[in-house]
């Protein structure tokens, strides 16, 4: 009786990339999901690589998936494995500092649709072997489940799995409608501005905000009962241009309403702690060229795009 021909090495290699996606997205549904392939294949798939290996990788229900230990080694090695592969690939062809192939990045909306798309446009002009996937989420990136290279993120970072790179700090100020004051003198201090209606943007501040005198230092609380609570940045600005209140906002989001007199600038003075913005990607030996460039770009951009679009306010 013949012996079951072992797959070659080329599909050895895409047996333990599907296995590997199964494993990191947690399911056969979501990794064919991932992968643009239905899960038949993926299941086909599995099944032939536990069969050139002759052991059982996963323990599989209806309702939940486990590793077996045989499978937990298995993971482990052919991640170290592929990573070595790429390099070795990339060192042969001599392009292991040339960007190439489709990377995922998350962004925030209104930041992903008007800020940084300049930073985003140079990256592609630079590099014309890698597509970019820009994803707008307000959420934070789900790097394993949604199989994302890299997230931009706006405000504190506390997931201690992710590379977190600082790489600017996004001014706040405070703005509302002429019609919010109805008629009142523009307010000096933020004692003021608790009298006011006010909006909030949930993300950062709900119920209470702080500001600092630019000069001084001083810090002053401001407690309020919001009209309008959003997650939206556009939103909460077309709220303060309506006139439903006072809001705490990225300057450059509502630098053009105040040049137009849309939205007044009040206690200039005065500003909220500025927001950082990070770069995430997740722990990894080997990370690809595309990724490397992108991240070593945005670091020479953003701050520059960040301090264009707030010069003035």
């Amino acid at each position: 009786m013949s012996q079951p021909v072992a797959p070659a090495t080329a599909d050895r290699l895409e047996l333990m990339q599907t296995f590997i996606r199964i494993v990191d997205a947690g399911s056969l549904s979501s990794a064919a999901a991932q992968m643009g392939t239905t899960q038949p294949t993926v299941s086909r798939r599995l099944q032939a690589l536990e069969r050139s290996l002759g052991l059982r990788l996963l323990q599989r229900s209806t309702h939940a998936m486990k590793l077996t230990e045989d499978g937990a080694r298995c993971y482990e090695r052919a991640k170290e494995l592929l990573a070595s592969w790429e390099m070795f690939e990339a060192d042969l062809r001599g392009t292991g500092d040339e960007p190439e192939g489709t990377l995922r990045v998350v962004v925030p909306h209104a930041f992903g649709q008007q800020l940084l798309v300049g930073p985003l446009t140079e990256f592609l002009n630079r590099h014309t072997r890698v597509s970019v996937e820009w994803l707008l989420y307000d959420r934070a990136a789900d790097f394993i489940a949604d199989g994302i290279d890299c997230a931009i993120h706006v405000g504190e970072v506390h997931d201690p799995n992710v590379v977190a790179i600082r790489v600017a700090e996004v001014p706040r100020i405070v703005v509302a409608a002429p019609s919010v004051l109805a008629g009142l003198p523009m307010p000096t201090h933020p004692d003021e501005l608790a009298r006011l209606p006010w909006l909030s943007l949930r993300t950062f501040y709900r119920k209470e905000v702080s500001l600092t005198h630019v000069a001084t230092g001083e810090v002053q609380p401001i407690v309020f009962h919001p009209r309008l609570s959003t997650d939206s940045l556009y939103a909460i600005r077309s709220a303060a241009v309506n006139g439903l209140g006072v809001c705490v906002a990225s300057s450059w989001v509502l630098q053009e309403d105040i040049m137009r007199g849309r939205l007044l600038h009040l206690v200039p003075h005065w500003r909220a702690a500025p927001l950082p913005m990070y770069l995430l990607y997740p722990y990894a030996r080997f990370h690809p060229a595309r990724l490397r460039t992108f991240v070593e770009l945005m670091r020479e951009t953003i701050p520059a795009a960040v301090a264009v679009a707030t010069d003035g306010v």
